[in-house]
């Protein structure tokens, strides 16, 4: 679904780490996690399943994998409130 996006942190080495973000940019794509042979792949794909981005990570490297679903109405939490001059 358009919005949904998963968050990668990786370890740099010397003990830095890298966050990396791949997100569905268009109406009908999703994101897709696999985790194949020490490796962490996350795509971005079609309705027909067809890979439009790929990001592959050594599995021993990720530290987090976080996915942030698309929310079809905002929280409350999420709506600010607008001042109106008097």
């Amino acid at each position: 679904m358009k919005g949904d996006r998963v968050e990668i942190v990786v370890d740099a080495g010397s003990g830095t780490t890298k966050t990396y973000e791949v997100e569905a940019t268009r109406a009908g794509r999703r994101v897709d996690i696999a985790q194949t042979r020490g490796t962490v792949e996350v795509s971005e794909v079609t309705r027909g399943g067809t890979a439009v981005r790929t990001a592959r990570f050594l599995s021993g490297r990720v530290i987090a994998l976080v996915e942030h679903p698309a929310a079809d109405e905002p929280v409350a939490e999420e709506i600010t409130p607008t001042l109106r001059s008097a």
